[in-house]
């Protein structure tokens, strides 16, 4: 059976699940994204949108605002959405209303900001203090997780075309274990995103398939990391044919494919 290595259509941090996971606005209409806690207890989210740029190695880095450039602030300024503080009820969903207003005079362009879900924790009870009793010493300190989901909201303005093409692949080693790894380009003026499936040759289960592998606007080219377990890392290895196709929901079209032997 393939091992499928990357997101499905919901995503879940902590307590909390989120869909979709990206959001593509032409600014025409909006669109709705909706929450569901999925613990037994009540939960209060914050949301926000932030910059994030993508690195060279695929991860995405948070950008001040101090430091955006003019495309991310209008990014920012264009994309609204209500409410942004919801307090679920468990299993109880939450819709989140996304749109956004042009600018007149706004360019051509691909422009993306990512929406924050963000836990907000409980207030600490007050203790009282006993006067009969001695004051407590030391210092304590309880941390709680705050946690957190982005997905990408991505406004698309103008006759926009990309392609990528699949690069060297090879078997690495991480520091949480071995990956699948291969180099993925991009050209043209948005971004590319799809799923990548790897197949030995003569056999149509596939090895590794991989959801949601994106290639943003900021960057030409990007290296894939797609960690597996040891067992698959060796059969990996050899003639491959990888795989790059849209995403089903747009029809699920081949971007590129390629033969490749595998180190």
């Amino acid at each position: 059976a393939a091992l499928s290595a990357a997101a499905v259509p919901a995503e879940a941090a902590g307590d909390l699940l989120v869909a979709p996971t990206r959001v593509i606005l032409d600014g025409s209409r909006g669109t709705e994204v909706v929450l569901n806690n999925i613990g037994a207890e009540p939960a209060t989210y914050r949301i926000s949108l932030e910059i994030k740029r993508m690195t060279p190695e695929g991860g995405l880095e948070e950008i001040d605002e101090a430091n955006v450039t003019a495309a991310e602030r209008a990014a920012l300024d264009m994309i609204a959405f209500s409410p942004r503080r919801v307090t679920l009820p468990p299993n109880q969903p939450q819709v989140i209303r996304v749109g956004v207003r042009l600018p007149d005079g706004l360019a051509s362009g691909e422009y993306r900001a990512h929406m924050l879900f963000r836990a907000v924790p409980d207030a600490v009870p007050a203790v009282a203090v006993d006067p009969a009793k001695p004051a407590p010493t030391g210092v304590s300190i309880a941390l709680t997780p705050i946690y957190g989901i982005t997905i990408p909201i991505i406004v698309r303005v103008g006759d926009l075309g990309a392609t990528a093409t699949i690069g060297n692949a090879w078997v690495g080693e991480t520091k949480d274990g071995p990956a699948f790894e291969f180099d993925l380009a991009r050209t043209g003026n948005r971004s590319v995103y799809g799923d990548i499936e790897v197949t030995r040759p003569g056999v149509s289960e596939p090895l590794l398939l991989a959801r949601g592998i994106a290639v943003y606007p900021e960057i030409g080219a990007r290296k894939v990391s797609l960690r597996v377990p040891p067992e698959l890392a060796v059969k990996l290895k050899g003639p491959v044919q990888i795989r790059y196709t849209e995403d089903r929901e747009v029809g699920g079209a081949t971007i590129d494919a390629v033969d490749r032997v595998v180190k």
